[in-house]
């Protein structure tokens, strides 16, 4: 199984979406907070050199946004 992180704030409505999708395809997902847990933003701008969200890990891939498609692919869902 592969490990997905998710960088959000919740107000985010690609974060929503990128939930909702995962959760669609049963894909289990560890989210971060980055409105409220500063550690966790400074480690996705160090990761991503960016501030925007939503910042999705798998495994290694790192995916910028709500690209539904990609997720797929890396993910193997359809």
């Amino acid at each position: 199984m592969k490990q997905v992180t998710i960088y959000t704030t919740p107000t985010c409505s690609y974060c929503k979406l990128s939930k909702e999708f995962f959760e669609k395809n049963g894909i289990a997902y560890t989210e971060h907070n980055v409105a409220t847990d500063l550690e966790k933003r400074k480690e996705m701008i160090e990761k991503s050199g960016q501030m925007g969200v939503p910042v999705i890990l798998i495994d290694e891939e790192m995916v910028v946004g709500f690209d539904k498609a990609r997720l797929a692919s890396l993910l193997g869902v359809a």
